[in-house]
């Protein structure tokens, strides 16, 4: 499996740096299939750090041998668990069960404003289910473990030209 992470650096050996925010997946290091998510994000963070540069690390993961050796959560579409996965994560109340991988749709920027729509009481899960299915949803990867990140081999950035 071919995996991205946008950055404004190299990411030549990842590691798990905690955060002072609330993510959809909670605490690791992220990655995703899609090439362009991890451009824009690579842009977005460039562009809020103004450092570095616009970067793209490209990874492999023996997807067999980690998806069996490490514990997965794997969600394979925006449903009702993976919502709820998501809000508790974003509200910072997540407090079950720990994974090392997990794997599923990620609300970007698009979705924003249905999830805090959501979180606010303004939509019910049906409806906030409802809407998610006409937007565009791309995946990530998130690797919460040293464990987890043993499988990612860097192979190096995506050319400047590229991005």
């Amino acid at each position: 499996m071919i995996l991205y992470h946008g950055s404004n650096v190299v990411v030549s050996k990842p590691r798990l740096i905690h955060q002072n925010r609330f993510l959809d997946f909670g605490f690791g290091f992220y990655t995703t299939t899609n090439r362009g998510q991890a451009i824009a994000f690579a842009d977005k963070v460039y562009r809020r750090r103004r450092e570095g540069g616009k970067i793209v690390n490209i990874y492999e993961l023996d997807e067999e041998t980690a998806f069996k050796e490490c514990s997965v959560l794997h969600f394979d579409a925006p449903n009702e668990a993976w919502l709820d996965f998501v809000s508790e994560n974003r509200s910072g109340h997540y407090d079950e069960q720990e994974y090392e991988l997990i794997y599923g749709p990620v609300a970007n920027d698009d979705v924003y404003t249905t999830f805090t729509l959501y979180s606010a009481g303004a939509l019910t899960k049906e409806q906030t289910l409802e809407a998610l299915k006409i937007k565009k949803l791309y995946n990530q990867l998130v690797l919460t473990s040293e464990k987890a990140l043993g499988y990612l081999n860097f192979v190096g950035t995506v050319p400047e030209g590229e991005l």
